[in-house]
Order: C-alpha cells, then structure tokens, then sequence
C-alpha cells in the first residue's frame, strides 16, 4: 500500500455573524412565494436585504429551488432557496433588489 501526501490548508472558521455580504432589515410584509410556473403560497417576509430574505412560507420549497418573490406594490424578484428550517426559508436574490420604500 503506498501513500500520497497531499498539501492542504484548511480555513479558520468564520465568525457566523460574518456570513452575509448586506446586513438584513427585521420587517414584517405579508407576500406571495412561488416556485418558477405555480400558483405559490401566502409567505411573511421576516427579514430582508439588498440580496436575499428569509420568510416564513405555507408551502413547501426545496434547497436550490429558484421562486418568486412578489412584495406588494413592487415588481416580483428572482431568488434561490438556500436553507429551510420547518415553515422559514432562507433564499438569495438572483439580482440586488432596493429597499427603497418598505417599510422597516
């Protein structure tokens, strides 16, 4: 049996406050959440940023699936589902959106 030696450095652990590029803004916004080509569910937007939010959702999403978005009186915006932890999930803006006019 031969063995090779493999040259790796592994990363110091990050502070988990650390984690996000934009801070997020506790709201509370009542919302729609769909999956790209359904209907979609009731959600409450707990918090958000410039790109992403969490909620907590009715229905049922899977980690990597792209939905929609869609705040009252704004254009709906494109994100991916990044965690779920029982009704919330935490997803990604596919673009920065503005926090211009929610209410905070």
């Amino acid at each position: 049996m031969s063995f090779r030696m493999i040259k790796a450095r592994i990363e110091q652990a990050r502070d988990p406050s650390d984690r996000r590029r934009t801070s997020r803004h506790p709201v509370e916004i009542g919302a729609r959440v769909r999956e790209l080509g359904s209907e979609g569910f009731e959600a409450r937007v707990l918090n958000i940023s410039e790109t992403g939010f969490m909620a907590e959702a009715e229905g049922h999403f899977d980690v990597g699936t792209r939905i929609w978005l869609i705040l009252p009186g704004r254009e709906r915006a494109n994100a991916l589902v990044r965690w779920i932890a029982g009704s919330r999930i935490g997803a990604e803006f596919a673009e920065p959106i503005s926090l211009e006019g929610l209410n905070a």
